[in-house]
């Protein structure tokens, strides 16, 4: 097995299926149809991804686990997500500037992964990347309806914004795992591209009037397995039909 990698897998598939389960929890509870239907559509297209990544995962760990015995037959100390995409739903405010945020990095991310070394990985990347520009895209133009909206409209993502900033940080954290695979022409690392997402990030949130927060404290642990709270209500819920009926087909 080629541990490196299977564990850079994890990690960029697990940001895509928990966070894609969180804006699932939108569906039939979007501000208006229109919306409810992108954000369903935007979750599809994360959960879409991560299935690729984990069957790859699986391919590259060896030991007859495919996608969904990654996704539903792991505990939450064995996901590897950012913690920013565990966080309960909040507002509308909130997942929009969430999906700015992780969708902005994630554009970076997968422009670069394009060119991996590794065809299959590369080929998951591009396709990706279409979909992410969407992503990115569709938040910013909430975000500046709702920065430059009503004073509620604002405060909300004003607050969000201030809250979420300190999870940011985790998404630019490198370590041992992606330096061995950037020499081996296959992975990112990751601290390479927060200038150019803070700039991209800045760009909106000044067209929103709103003020971008000041760094400090970084939230840490989901990419070694400490997460918060949330996580394991989350997958509760997320893998009790597989758990209940294992090998199920329907």
């Amino acid at each position: 097995m080629d541990a490196d990698l299977f564990a850079y897998l994890l990690r960029i598939a697990d940001d895509r299926l928990v966070l894609g389960h969180r804006l699932s929890e939108w569906c039939g509870h979007g501000p208006i149809l229109e919306e409810d239907i992108a954000l369903a559509n935007i979750s599809l297209d994360l959960v879409g991804q991560a299935n690729h990544l984990l069957q790859l995962a699986g391919s590259v760990e060896g030991a007859g686990r495919d996608q969904d015995r990654l996704a539903y037959f792991r505990e939450a100390v064995e996901y590897r997500n950012a913690l920013i995409c565990e966080l309960p739903r909040g507002d509308f405010a909130f997942t929009i500037v969430r999906q700015l945020v992780v969708a902005a990095r994630d554009m970076l991310l997968f422009d670069r992964l394009a060119h991996s070394a590794r065809s299959d990985l590369s080929g998951i990347a591009a396709k990706a990347l279409k979909e992410v520009r969407y992503h990115a895209r569709h938040s910013a133009d909430w975000i500046v309806k709702l920065g430059d909206g009503t004073e509620e409209s604002h405060r909300r993502a004003q607050r969000a914004l201030d809250d979420l900033w300190r999870y940011t940080g985790e998404l630019f954290d490198t370590d041992g795992v992606e330096r061995r695979l950037v020499e081996r022409g296959i992975g990112v690392d990751s601290s390479t591209l927060a200038a150019e997402w803070r700039a991209q990030v800045a760009e909106v949130v000044e067209r929103a009037t709103l003020k971008l927060p000041a760094d400090g404290y970084m939230m840490r642990g989901g990419r070694v397995g400490r997460h918060t709270e949330h996580l394991g209500h989350m997958l509760a819920e997320m893998q009790i039909v597989a758990r209940s009926f294992p090998g199920a087909k329907w």
